[in-house]
C-alpha cells in the first residue's frame, strides 16, 4: 500500500473551476488546463465533485449514468486525458461517487417504478401506503417528508434528499453488487480512489421505525441548515445503520486490489464517533464530517478536537477540512486571518482537504435570489441561502472578462470582489495568500508541519 496518510487533497467543484467550452460551466478540460497550477500548489491528490451524466437537479449528485461523463463537462476520453496528465505530475485523482441514491431519470429507477413485477422492482425503497399518509416520520435533508408517492406503482419511494433522488435499496444484494461494479469500472479506468457521498446513508431500518424526536436545545446542524426541521429528529433509523459496516469491508477489499484510497462523507448525530467506526484498516481509509464546516465552529478548539479524536479512535484516520462545496467559506465563517486559518489546517495530523479558492483566501459570495441555482437554498430562502455562495467561479485572471473563468456568462455570477485575489495577482506576490499556502505545503511535505 502506497503512503497516503497525512497527504493533502485539493477539492475541485468542476462547474466553477475553469470553462474551456464557452458554455459558462467549468469542465474537465478546464481542470486539465490548470494541472501546472495545481502541481505548483503542492497537493498530493485532487478530488473532483461529480461530473457523471445527470439532469443536474442537484448539480451532479443526481446520477443518471454512472459510467459516462456528462456532455457539459466533456467526454470519457477527456477524463482519461485528465488522469494521465495529473499522473505525470505525480498527483492522484479521486472521483466523487454517490452510492446511496440515483436520479429519478436513471434507467434503473425507470424500470423499477414501471410496475411491482420487474427485475428491478426492489432496487429502490418502495413501501405501500396511501397518498395522504407517508409510511413514517422520516424527513428529507432538503425539506419535507423523505417519502414521495408514485402514481405509477401506487407506492411510496424513499428519498433522503430531493424527490428526484430516489434511494437505492442496499438491503438488496443485487444493488450492493451493482454498486461494487460501478466502483470497479472507474478503478479499471485509472482513478486512484473515491470520495463517497453521504456514505452512512446507504442502509435504512428494514422495519421503517419512526425516528425519535430531538430536544431543540441539542440540535447541531452538521450537514444541514440550522432552521431545518431535519435537525429536530434523532436519525436513528433512516441512516447510519449497522449493516453499513459490513458493506464497507466489501468496498475496502475491492479498493485494496487496486491500491486505491477512499474518503467517506459522514452526516450523522455523532460524526466523529462514526468516523472512528467507518475509517480503519478494514473499512474506509479515512472520513470527514462537518465538525469544522459548521456555522458554530470554534476555531480555537481545533487542536483539542483533533487530539480527542485520535485519543478516542487510535485505530481510525480522519480527513480534516475547513471549507467545501456544501459550506460557507471559512474566511467568511470565522473572524481570523486566512493565513492563520490555513496555517492551522496544514499543521493537523490526518489528511487535509483544501477547497478550490481557499488557497487564495476567497470569501463567501452573496448570491441574490434571482441568481440562485441551489434547490436547497430555494427551499429554505431567506433563512438559509443555500450553497451557491461557496460555489461561484474561480478567479484566474484580473485582466480578462469574468476574471478568466469563462469567455461567456458563467452559471453563477462572478464575485467582482475577487479581482484583487485573482491567481495572476497572487502568483507574483511573495506575500500573497497563495504564496503563503504553497510554502506551508512545502513544509508539510518535508514533515515540518505534521
Amino acid at each position: 500500500m502506497k503512503k497516503w496518510k497525512n497527504k493533502v487533497i485539493y477539492q475541485i467543484y468542476p462547474r466553477s473551476f475553469k470553462d474551456t467550452s464557452g458554455n459558462g460551466i467549468g469542465d474537465l478540460n478546464g481542470i486539465t488546463s490548470k494541472a501546472e497550477y495545481i502541481s505548483d500548489l503542492g497537493v498530493d491528490y485532487i478530488w473532483i465533485s461529480p461530473f457523471f451524466e445527470s439532469p443536474q437537479k442537484d448539480f451532479g449528485y443526481d446520477v443518471s449514468n454512472y459510467r459516462k461523463v456528462d456532455k457539459i463537462f466533456g467526454t470519457n476520453d477527456d477524463f482519461k486525458n485528465l488522469i494521465d496528465t495529473f499522473h505525470q505530475k505525480n498527483i492522484g485523482v479521486i472521483t466523487d461517487l454517490v452510492l446511496s441514491h440515483t436520479s429519478d431519470e436513471h434507467p434503473w429507477f425507470t424500470e423499477s417504478r414501471s410496475s411491482k413485477f420487474n427485475e428491478l422492482k426492489d432496487w429502490y425503497v418502495w413501501q405501500d401506503g396511501s397518498p395522504e399518509e407517508p409510511p413514517n416520520n422520516w424527513l428529507s435533508v432538503f425539506g419535507g417528508s423523505s417519502w414521495e408517492w408514485d402514481e405509477k406503482r401506487n407506492q411510496y419511494y424513499l428519498h433522503n434528499f430531493l424527490k428526484s433522488q430516489p434511494d437505492l435499496n442496499f438491503h438488496n444484494t443485487d444493488v450492493q453488487d451493482q454498486m461494487l461494479d460501478e466502483i470497479k469500472y472507474w478503478l479499471d479506468f485509472g482513478v486512484d480512489g473515491f470520495r463517497f457521498d453521504v456514505i452512512n446513508f446507504l442502509f435504512h431500518d428494514i422495519e421503517l421505525r419512526d425516528n425519535p424526536a430531538k430536544d431543540p436545545k441539542l440540535v447541531r446542524p452538521l450537514g444541514f441548515n440550522k432552521d431545518n426541521p431535519y435537525g429536530l429528529q434523532v436519525h436513528k433509523f433512516d441512516n447510519t445503520r449497522p449493516e453499513t459496516l459490513d458493506y464497507l469491508t466489501k468496498i475496502r477489499g475491492l479498493l485494496d486490489r487496486y491500491d486505491a484510497i477512499s474518503v467517506g462523507e459522514i452526516v450523522a448525530e455523532n460524526p466523529l464517533e462514526i468516523i472512528g467506526e467507518y475509517a480503519n484498516d478494514h473499512k474506509l481509509h479515512m472520513a470527514y464530517c462537518f465538525e469544522f464546516l459548521a456555522e458554530d465552529f470554534n476555531f480555537l478548539q481545533t487542536d483539542t478536537i483533533v487530539e480527542d479524536f485520535f485519543t478516542n479512535n487510535p485505530a481510525s484516520w480522519p480527513c480534516w477540512s475547513y471549507s467545501n462545496h456544501d459550506s460557507m467559506r471559512i474566511a467568511s465563517r470565522i473572524k481570523f486571518n486566512p493565513k492563520e486559518i490555513m496555517q492551522k489546517l496544514l499543521s493537523l495530523k490526518g489528511n487535509i482537504c483544501i477547497y478550490q479558492g481557499e488557497e487564495l483566501g476567497l470569501e463567501e459570495t452573496d448570491v441574490e435570489f434571482k441568481d440562485l441555482q441551489d434547490p436547497f437554498g430555494k427551499n429554505f430562502w431567506p433563512d438559509f441561502k443555500g450553497r451557491d455562495g461557496c460555489r461561484t467561479p474561480m478567479p484566474w485572471d484580473s485582466k480578462k472578462s469574468n476574471l478568466g473563468f469563462s469567455p461567456n456568462n458563467p452559471w453563477l455570477p462572478m464575485n467582482q470582489l475577487y479581482l484583487s485575489k485573482c491567481v495572476d495577482q497572487q502568483v507574483q506576490d511573495k506575500e500573497s495568500m497563495l504564496s503563503f499556502t504553497k510554502e506551508l505545503l512545502r513544509k508539510r511535505k518535508k514533515g515540518i508541519a505534521t
